[in-house]
């Protein structure tokens, strides 16, 4: 009957649906001597958890944590970051200092030249303009269909 048992548990316990008394039996019956041959393979497992039990650890645990100093790394992050700010400073007044030619402002001397340039940025405007109105007019045609077919 007993046999019938630890069977029982042991099909639990690979199940794992065992409660814990249930796997202290298994412990105590896989520890003794009188385990059946054909349970002989599992007596490893559990076997394992006594003589586990029995180790004791003789490794040392260090109390004392490293401590990184912190004072170093913020004074090198407040050398870059002012690195970093005299360098800007520095490019930006050597390029406010060169003197900006006249061609660079997108002026003109000659009023023709002026205003052919100004004809083709305002034949660009005027072609992105209509591409934009041509796809409301596709948006008109969407809302007139979706409101005859769903009929509002």
């Amino acid at each position: 009957m007993e046999l019938d048992k630890i069977e029982n548990i042991l099909e639990k316990y690979f199940q794992g649906e065992t409660t814990i008394a249930e796997e202290n039996q298994l412990k105590e019956y896989f520890s003794s001597s009188d385990v059946a041959q054909h349970l002989e393979q599992y007596k490893p497992i559990f076997g394992y958890f006594s003589q586990v039990k029995q180790q004791k650890s003789t490794q040392e645990i260090p109390l004392k944590t490293k401590k990184r100093n912190v004072a170093w790394l913020s004074i090198a992050a407040s050398v870059v970051v002012l690195l970093g700010v005299g360098t800007y400073l520095f490019v930006s007044e050597k390029n406010a200092a060169q003197p900006v030619a006249q061609s660079e402002l997108g002026t003109y001397d000659d009023p023709e030249e002026a205003l052919k340039a100004t004809q083709k940025a305002l034949a660009l405007l005027s072609n992105n303009v209509n591409v934009g109105i041509e796809s409301v007019q596709y948006i008109n045609e969407y809302e007139q269909s979706k409101n005859k077919i769903f009929k509002q």
